[in-house]
């Protein structure tokens, strides 16, 4: 269900002009709340999985073969980065910050796929353009990704399975 919410959101996305005019190809990838929320929800193995399979199918309905490599190898770099950062605790840092750093990793990992497909090491000369427009996706993701969090422990309609790492959850 959480891959299928992903694909959906990630396809309306697709529809919008890029809110960062100044990054041509930079989105807020809104679809990344679904990774975000799942990071504190689930275990490690099923988020790779279901970011694996969010990505995979969003590509195949809307993308070609070269979206797919870029889109993927933001997704797992993001991914491992969030995972990582978060192991330093709630006590310093946020899931906020979580996501600006999951933002900014996710638009290195595009440009390391960028770099081997053109051969040219000056892909990286976009780096400072790509990672403010990182900063600002992931402190939007963040930042709703933070109140659904709150707002899912607070109501708790969901399975047990799912509403015990909620509840002894130190992030919400």
């Amino acid at each position: 269900m959480l891959a299928a919410q992903g694909i959906v959101i990630g396809l309306i996305e697709n529809t919008f002009p890029s809110p960062f005019v100044f990054a041509p190809g930079a989105k807020l990838g809104l679809a990344n709340l679904i990774t975000v929320i799942s990071l504190f929800t689930l275990p490690f193995p099923q988020v790779a999985l279901l970011t694996f399979v969010r990505v995979s199918l969003t590509a195949l309905f809307s993308g070609s073969a070269s979206s797919f490599f870029f889109s993927l190898s933001g997704a797992l770099l993001s991914l491992l980065v969030m995972s990582l950062i978060k192991k330093l605790g709630p006590n310093r840092v946020s899931i906020i910050g979580i996501s600006i750093m999951g933002g900014i990793f996710h638009n290195i990992g595009q440009l390391i796929v960028a770099r081997f497909m053109t051969s040219t090491t000056l892909i990286f000369n976009y780096l400072p353009i790509m990672s403010l427009s990182g900063i600002l996706a992931g402190l939007v993701v963040g930042i709703v990704g933070n109140l659904l969090l709150y707002k899912l422990k607070k109501s708790c309609k969901l399975p047990h399975s799912l509403t015990t790492p909620l509840k002894n959850n130190p992030w919400l």
